[in-house]
């Protein structure tokens, strides 16, 4: 897992890949949001790991959990209520939440444990929803080959659309749902794209699993 302090010294260079790539974000957010589009109002969920809230505010999620303080001081200015933690250890009691969001998988240092623990948080019918960068697809290949001259991707573990599918049935959800989008290279994407149902054709993955 990266460390901490490296994403508490590289704070700016986060925020400044949104403004550089915000046709590939706002694709990224239209992908997760079509995972809630069938779950009812007013339920109460967190993101796991959220960094400076990029993914979080756009999504109206109210609190979650980070471990460095400096992206949590950019989340908390976005409005949101952190509590310091590690998705391998949440600090809450079970059967709290509605939903769970990932989108920092690669940098859990215990995928296993995480799920688990987010199984653990939930409330029966509640969605664990997971956006991540498909290790088979083109832009997690990229950022594998070049992650010796990365910050944030040197000790990065991407996983591919079966072996998180997996993960997840071995931790006890259910009836996965998967949307894709940032269809194909990187730099190349300057338009906003509409997700696809599935998962094979787009680099960035989400998917929806309930917990019985």
């Amino acid at each position: 897992m990266a460390t901490t302090a490296v994403f508490d010294e590289h704070v700016s260079q986060y925020e400044q890949w949104y403004e550089d790539h915000p046709e590939v974000y706002q694709s990224e957010i239209l992908a997760l949001q079509e995972q809630f589009l069938e779950m009812p109002q007013n339920i109460r969920g967190i993101e796991v790991g959220l960094g400076t809230g990029r993914f979080s505010e756009p999504l109206g999620i109210k609190e979650g959990i980070e471990p460095s303080l400096e992206m949590a001081k950019k989340a908390f200015d976005r409005g949101i209520e952190i509590m310091k933690g590690k998705a391998e250890h949440l600090p809450y009691s079970a059967l709290q939440f509605d939903f769970v969001l990932f989108v920092t998988i690669c940098h859990f240092s215990n995928v296993k444990k995480a799920l688990s623990e987010a199984f653990r948080v939930l409330k029966s019918d509640g969605a664990i929803i997971i956006g991540f960068l498909d290790k088979e697809r083109s832009i997690a290949k990229s950022y594998m080959g070049k992650r010796d001259r990365s910050n944030f991707y040197r000790t990065a573990t991407f996983y591919s659309v079966s072996e998180l599918e997996q993960l997840l049935k071995k931790s006890g959800f259910k009836n996965m749902k998967y949307n894709q989008t940032l269809f194909g290279e990187l730099e190349s994407i300057k338009e906003v794209q509409i997700p696809k149902t599935g998962h094979g054709l787009g680099s960035f993955v989400t998917v929806k699993a309930m917990k019985p």
